[in-house]
């Protein structure tokens, strides 16, 4: 009986420590975030790619060009709607889709990471700081949205340059940009490393990361604000209409503060590159293509294709 005691006494006291503590994980909401962020990504970017292509001709459409001095030859995209007609009378559907399988896997890193960062960044600076204030709490989320966007703009950046060069291509138009004929996405990024190493492959990533922080940082806040603002001062429900209304204002905001960057980063990556040297034929840096490009096309030069590239975000 003593050992039977004995026996309850020892299962009952280590039967409790059979059972697996359900600890949160925050490394798996991390990657869940990430994962759910880049697969909705990639859903809309099907829909908005044919803009994305549009966008980046138009930006590189009077490549240091001065205003008033491009030749209607020159000139063949005139405004969004009317470049994606063009585009799609001489290179169909295609043409329109430029870029697509690339910017899939680009969605999965940037958008994925904006998504599955951004609260563990946020929530991170906030407990350690032991932000309160609604002031502090803006400024948390502004930080950890400009984290968030850097990071996926710098793992994604080689699919940029790609992506880039896809959709600048044009089998009529070649006078827009420095033309780069790509038929695999894969077997030209290892023809760009053999040749010009990793600095090749990485070539424009300063200018992406800043795109991509600007465009994070203001697009979470002014989202997160706006719905409130709807909600609690104008009295909207909290429906899907409210949010679409919300996510156009936010885009709005969003196009206006980070067009510049994304001209400047669509010009890094496209231009080309001179075989010898190994540097850009055009622009020595991001902050070189800003002088060069305002003294010769004005501040305008840095809102080209911006009703795309708010068509496409918005």
């Amino acid at each position: 009986m003593a050992a039977t005691s004995e026996s309850i006494q020892t299962t009952a006291t280590t039967a409790p420590s059979t059972i697996p503590k359900q600890i949160p994980s925050k490394a798996k909401e991390t990657l869940v975030g990430f994962a759910i962020g880049g697969l909705a990504a990639c859903g809309a970017v099907t829909f908005t790619n044919p803009t994305e292509v549009v966008k980046t001709r138009l930006q590189l459409q009077g490549e240091l060009v001065r205003a008033g001095q491009l030749s209607a030859s020159a000139r063949p995209y005139h405004n969004t709607f009317q470049a994606m007609k063009v585009v799609f009378k001489h290179e169909g559907v295609r043409g329109l889709q430029r870029g697509l399988g690339v910017a899939y896997i680009y969605q999965i890193f940037l958008n994925g990471s904006r998504i599955g960062l951004y609260e563990p960044v946020r929530d991170a600076v906030v407990s350690t700081f032991g932000f309160r204030s609604e002031q502090a709490l803006l400024g948390a989320g502004i930080f950890a949205g400009a984290v968030a966007g850097i990071t996926g703009a710098m793992l994604g950046s080689p699919l940029y340059l790609i992506k880039t060069r896809q959709q600048s291509f044009s089998p009529v138009f070649k006078q827009i940009g420095h033309q780069h004929e790509i038929r695999s996405a894969w077997t030209a990024l290892g023809r760009i490393y053999q040749q010009e190493g990793l600095k090749g492959i990485y070539r424009g990533v300063d200018a992406a990361m800043a795109r991509a922080g600007v465009g994070s940082a203001v697009q979470m806040p002014t989202y997160m604000i706006g719905k409130d603002i709807l909600i609690s001062r104008f009295g909207l429900p909290d429906t899907l209409g409210t949010h679409l209304t919300t996510s156009m204002f936010a885009g709005f905001l969003v196009a206006i503060a980070m067009n510049p960057f994304d001209v400047i980063s669509t010009r890094m990556y496209n231009q080309g590159v001179d075989p010898v040297t190994g540097r850009g034929i055009l622009y020595k840096s991001p902050v070189d293509c800003f002088f060069k490009m305002t003294r010769t096309e004005g501040v305008r030069g840095l809102y080209k294709g911006f009703l795309a590239h708010y068509l496409r975000i918005g």
